[in-house]
């Protein structure tokens, strides 16, 4: 069985995108294809515990959704406003090549991009300013990629996010960002997940996978939640014939086909959810993070939106999950192989009830 939709994945790793500040171009930027490169992987991670102490207030930024991702509004050396995705598993913003052609930015050094489907050598672009929120950003040099292959216009990564607090709302379709340096308010009903970091990503550990402990990097940008092959190993390797085939096409314009399969159940700290459907593949990513030898998760967007709203606090490391409702609901994932319903249950963690 083949998905009929092909989903955009915008997962990017790279290398420091922040330079200084540029001059107008005369002339439309000539920006090259991707050329393919193989990953290489970050050090090991440091370990991550548990805490409930997490909230968020800050400015709201109007936002749509894209298939099951959030996009807001920025303006690019102040033109605009484009429709950016929000990624925070992107090491890096990207614009567009046609805001790049549109406002004839100057073309800046080229660097390695690791997307979710294959890594590759890219053209970047300098931008003088980057404004989303109440938040402007200064001297970048970002990669120019295809806006088919983006989903979007450009995507907002880490390096704009590092120093905010981001909330999800997928009931309202609402993106509220805070400077993280300010203290945080209290709530209840959420539960919230510390997490290892590295180049800012949230990696979580309090996650299970039938029962099997799995490591998670949050990743808004992609559309579909990943598992590595030493999860699928673990988990099915005697259910071959569970499997259906999802293509998926990264930001390099490379398009792959996943294994897409059920699995009963997985844990979120108190958080449970059943019947998630997970493709499998050993993407790029995972080699990038070391994250190739023991059992790993990308939590795509189609795996967040059953939550009413998800926060991420990039210099605190904390994760925060607030349900819809409590108790045991039915939900449906987007990316399900069948018509069969999944199921969020808010466990036995009595704070997470609050209201």
């Amino acid at each position: 069985m083949t998905s009929g939709r092909r989903l955009i994945m915008t997962l990017a790793l790279i290398g420091s995108a922040f330079t200084g500040v540029f001059a107008a171009s005369a002339k439309p930027p000539k920006i090259g294809k991707p050329i393919p490169v193989t990953p290489t992987p970050m050090p090991p991670l440091p370990p991550a515990v548990i805490d409930n102490t997490l909230a968020i207030g800050g400015n709201d930024i109007n936002a749509r959704k894209v298939e099951t991702r959030m996009t807001v509004e920025v303006l690019v050396n102040g033109r605009g406003p484009y429709r950016f995705l929000v990624d925070s598993g992107a090491d890096t913003s990207v614009v567009g090549q046609r805001i790049a052609q549109e406002l004839q930015l100057p073309i800046g050094t080229p660097a390695v991009l690791h997307g979710i489907t294959a890594s590759a050598r890219v053209d970047r672009v300098l931008v003088s300013e980057l404004k989303f929120g109440a938040a402007t950003f200064r001297g970048l040099e970002l990669p120019a990629l295809r806006e088919d292959d983006l989903g979007g216009a450009g995507m907002i990564g880490i390096d704009a996010l590092v120093e905010q607090r981001l909330m999800l709302d997928f009931e309202k379709r609402l993106i509220k960002a805070e400077d993280a340096r300010t203290p945080a308010r209290m709530m209840d009903g959420e539960i919230v997940v510390t997490a290892r970091r590295r180049r800012g990503q949230l990696i979580l550990t309090e996650i299970k996978a039938a029962g099997l402990s799995v490591e998670a990097v949050v990743d808004t940008g992609s559309q579909i939640t990943i598992g590595n092959m030493a999860l699928r190993d673990k988990l099915l390797k005697k259910k071959r014939g569970k499997f259906s085939t999802v293509s998926v096409t990264g930001v390099t314009g490379v398009t792959i086909d996943l294994q897409l399969a059920v699995i009963p159940e997985l844990r979120l700290g108190s958080v449970i959810l059943g019947n998630v459907p997970i493709a499998f593949a050993d993407v790029p990513p995972f080699a990038v993070f070391g994250m190739t030898k023991e059992p790993a998760l990308l939590l795509g967007s189609d795996l967040l939106e059953v939550f009413r709203r998800v926060s991420l606090d990039f210099r605190a490391r904390k994760v925060r999950f607030q349900l819809r409702r409590c108790g045991k609901t039915a939900v449906m994932f987007g990316t399900s192989p069948t018509e069969s319903m999944s199921r969020i249950f808010s466990g036995e963690d009595a704070v997470v009830c609050k209201r």
